[in-house]
């Protein structure tokens, strides 16, 4: 079971590895009944949004490269095939993978407010 995100970006959380309330890293905070919904407004939060990916491609590194090398090539994934494709250590991966997928929302809703200057979804809980 998956949890999804919906509106004017749309996509799922990654499994075990991404919290529902991600999107809070890039500089708004979410309103809760079962779901969490966000609000970015470019005038209000873009330089926060863009702040925060690149505090994610910071953190990455070489990493990103690496990253997106191995997610192009493969349809899916486990710590094992990213050991075995990569140089990355089986211990670094779940918290690279909680930046790439953080960076992965973080490039939706900027690109969203590039867009259309505002961006609305809700994140299941």
């Amino acid at each position: 079971m998956g949890r999804y995100y919906q509106g004017d970006i749309e996509g799922k959380f990654w499994f075990a590895i991404q919290s529902s309330t991600d999107a809070s890293f890039f500089g708004t905070e979410p309103y809760e009944p079962n779901y969490v919904n966000y609000h970015f407004a470019k005038e209000d939060d873009f330089d926060k949004v863009v702040e925060g990916i690149n505090k994610c491609e910071d953190i990455l590194g070489k990493n990103l490269k690496t990253l997106d090398k191995f997610f192009s090539e493969n349809n899916g994934y486990n710590e094992d095939m990213i050991v075995e494709q990569t140089d990355i250590k089986k211990e670094d991966i779940p918290n690279l993978l909680k930046w790439y997928a953080r960076l992965d929302l973080g490039m939706k809703i900027r690109d969203c407010l590039i867009e259309q200057d505002v961006c609305d979804f809700e994140a299941e809980l």
